[in-house]
């Protein structure tokens, strides 16, 4: 595995930095964001910010208006875009619009992609995945599904209610999983302003960073024509680990890069600010915090890269997705936990976004499956002999 950065690679990290520096990073304190994301006028200006630098939906291919990135790619660009939690969304990089995007290239038909995914990769357009459900529904044991499709001539007929539906208020479109009469799992897509869906309410959560917020939705008697099925029937599950292993690699980019910011605040403040006749950074307690910090950003950084290797193989990654995401989600909370340590007082105000960034990070350790469901889904391969340099032979 080869970590260097090729020139031009190191040449567009470059330009996404300085663009996060100088157009995103002054608008943090913008009142358009409030709690439950950043309003659409804001996102709109954010999005019209990129695309003029060329930089919009990087991960798509060049086809749909995209960069084209590999993973490895992504790596480095989606960790500068989150060094500011306005930057994925400018970058049109954000979840759960990412994972959607990256899901109907690979099984949406030309006539899907054209109707639903040319608009998304453009920015113009927002979108939900629809699969967690209220208790005693699919959560964290996805074999709960109990949103049903019942098919009926050439439509299929959607009942249930989902929660947690990150985006959901102002979606113009949802991937929606329900279970066939047999049982089976099967993706549906659906505009957001058909009949028989309905956004009950938002949800009010520690983060603050996703438009559209995480909303309830209810399916009453939603009529889907047979033709927005996404891809095969029955195929749901199969399709939602397309999805959700690189989903869980980015999210683990993004946060990376807000990460990084929380330390290299709490650095310059351990730099500046004096305590008993020298610098905060002089003295032990926080000078070993700040060294565990580089320790977690390198262990984590390489995790990362080396799932996004795994998956630029052409293999699905399940297993070093979960192991990514559970070593990224877990250093960046104990890097950003430090950090406010480092910054006393000023940690856990609005005096610097490292208060906001504790927030929003705490819930990383439980988007796309808490840690403790990885450990599980690891430990069993473990046992089995499916995993380690072992399996490998």
């Amino acid at each position: 595995m080869d970590f260097s950065l090729s020139p031009q690679l190191a040449a567009l990290r470059d330009r996404v930095r300085a663009f996060v520096a100088d157009e995103i990073i002054p608008m943090e304190k913008d009142a358009r964001q409030t709690a439950h994301g950043p309003t659409e006028a804001l996102r709109r200006e954010l999005i019209a910010k990129a695309k003029k630098a060329e930089l919009l939906s990087a991960h798509v291919s060049p086809e749909y208006g995209g960069l084209g990135l590999d993973h490895r790619s992504k790596a480095v660009f989606f960790e500068e875009a989150g060094y500011s939690l306005l930057g994925p969304v400018a970058l049109n990089i954000f979840a759960p619009d990412e994972g959607n995007m990256h899901l109907m290239e690979v099984v949406a038909t030309h006539a899907q992609k054209e109707r639903w995914l040319r608009p998304l990769a453009a920015g113009e357009t927002r979108s939900c995945f629809c699969m967690t459900e209220p208790d005693p529904g699919a959560g964290s044991d996805p074999s709960m599904l109990a949103t049903t499709a019942v098919r009926d001539g050439d439509d299929f007929v959607i009942n249930g209610r989902k929660w947690f539906i990150t985006g959901a208020e102002g979606a113009a479109f949802a991937i929606i999983m329900a279970k066939l009469e047999d049982g089976r799992a099967t993706m549906f897509l659906s505009d957001m302003d058909r009949p028989g869906i309905t956004v009950e309410r938002s949800m009010d959560t520690l983060d603050h960073c996703f438009p559209g917020g995480h909303g309830v939705v209810r399916f009453d008697d939603l009529r889907v024509p047979a033709t927005d099925i996404l891809g095969a029937l029955g195929e749901g599950f199969k399709y939602a680990q397309v999805r959700l292993s690189p989903a869980r690699l980015t999210h683990c980019m993004r946060w990376l890069g807000a990460t990084r910011r929380a330390h290299d605040i709490a650095t310059d403040y351990a730099r500046r600010r004096h305590a008993f006749g020298k610098p905060l950074g002089s003295h032990e307690g926080v000078g070993f915090m700040l060294a565990d910090n580089e320790m977690d950003l390198h262990a984590a950084r390489l995790a990362i890269w080396h799932t996004a290797w795994v998956l630029d193989q052409g293999e699905l990654g399940i297993h070093e997705s979960s192991m990514a995401k559970v070593i990224a989600s877990e250093a960046a909370w104990r890097v950003v936990d430090r950090c406010v340590q480092i910054l006393g007082g000023q940690g856990v105000t609005g005096e610097t976004v490292v208060a906001r960034i504790f927030a929003d990070m705490r819930a990383f350790r439980i988007y796309d499956g808490p840690s403790e469901v990885h450990r599980w889904s690891i430990a069993k391969r473990v046992i089995k002999g499916l995993a380690g340099p072992q399996a490998a032979k």
